[in-house]
């Protein structure tokens, strides 16, 4: 029996936080009806596009929405609000991701749908959160990582910001509404009692700071990438050119693995200065800038795969997926309608797992019950 077998969730929820959540609980075995407008999510537009069973699905969409149906509602309408209002009645979980006032305004908040179904757990999802001075304030990812203090240190060489490559605070949000209606469940479990979640994808990056933002949390200055730790300064957490004008990295601090390289390159004379705190490591950094250059990137991972140390060729998203541990981990999964998926980050031992299909807009309108 799947885990989440038995809990029926309505979701609400378009673009990427909310479909994250609901999707794992799908892989799961939860029973997700996903409620959209009469257009669809917008990501089911949202290219570039792969074929499945003969129709057509952005890849976003497909991988973020398997194995859930699709209802479509105009809930501005009588029609509309009744057919949820019946859906909602046997609901255990309700999740959304509107604007706050929107739900309100459209009579699905809190305490409306706690009205039609007492022990609901209910998710809202949602930019800054329910409350607060920001709470209406237009965002999507990168802005609430602008303000969360997070854009600061996603910096380049001449400090200045750069756009992410991924959706941080999404993604947070995904995983921390997970957690939160999973909990309520267990709560629900022992007292009978639903639960609403204020989820914001502003409070839900912000502890992603801890360690790198540790002055700022103690009351003091805020950390500069070139002279921290793990944004720059230290020469064996790091990002080196090769030959190629490719890249590798160096992903790990430990003396021991200092010690191992600096002896295999004959240079034991550096190896306090990989000691010294960051920001003072600049005459380690250059010698490794120069050093990397003198191979290509596939020659120097050749040349670390017998040697103790934390690096990394650093690979494309094409190359990564190719890569032989992908395959050895189930990770890049063909449904059986030809469609490719990312497998779950959450399986479990002795359970196999294939990609559910991707629903049609509207394909469970009769008959969802």
């Amino acid at each position: 029996m799947s885990k989440l077998e038995g809990i029926r969730v309505i979701d609400l929820t378009q673009f990427l936080p909310g479909p994250m959540m609901t999707v794992m609980m799908a892989d799961q075995g939860a029973e997700i009806i996903k409620v959209e407008p009469v257009g669809g999510d917008p990501a089911r537009e949202q290219g570039p596009f792969d074929s499945y069973g003969g129709t057509q699905h952005s890849v976003w969409f497909a991988n973020l929405n398997r194995g859930k149906k699709s209802v479509t509602l105009d809930l501005k309408s009588e029609g509309g609000k009744q057919a949820l209002r019946e859906l909602i009645e046997t609901a255990d979980v309700f999740v959304e991701g509107f604007r706050p006032g929107v739900m309100k305004r459209l009579g699905f908040d809190y305490d409306r749908v706690k009205s039609i179904k007492p022990d609901i757990v209910y998710c809202s999802i949602s930019a800054f959160g329910q409350e607060g001075a920001l709470a209406h304030h237009p965002a999507h990812d990168m802005a609430v990582q602008a303000l969360a203090g997070f854009l600061s240190v996603n910096d380049g060489p001449d400090g200045a910001p750069v756009v992410p490559g991924v959706a941080n605070s999404d993604m947070a949000a995904g995983l921390t509404s997970l957690s939160a209606v999973l909990m309520a469940l267990i709560g629900r479990e022992r007292t009978g009692e639903g639960a609403y979640v204020d989820c914001a994808m502003f409070d839900s990056l912000l502890p992603w700071c801890a360690h790198t933002a540790s002055s700022a949390i103690a009351g003091g200055p805020s950390p500069v990438s070139s002279t921290q730790r793990s944004l720059g300064g230290a020469a064996f957490y790091q990002v080196y050119q090769t030959k190629d004008a490719k890249h590798v990295v160096l992903g790990g601090r430990e003396m021991k693995f200092a010690r191992n390289l600096l002896t295999e390159l004959g240079r034991e004379d550096l190896i306090p200065v990989a000691e010294a705190p960051a920001g003072e490591q600049g005459v380690l950094i250059d010698f490794l800038r120069d050093t990397f250059r003198r191979k290509t990137r596939d020659e120097w991972t050749e040349w670390f795969e017998e040697l103790d140390v934390a690096f990394s060729p650093v690979l494309d998203f094409r190359e990564a997926l190719d890569e032989p541990h992908v395959a050895q981990r189930g990770l890049w999964v063909a449904a059986e309608d030809g469609g490719k998926h990312i497998a779950p980050s959450i399986r479990f031992a002795g359970e196999d797992w294939t990609p559910a299909p991707v629903p049609q807009l509207g394909a469970d309108n009769r008959g969802e019950d």
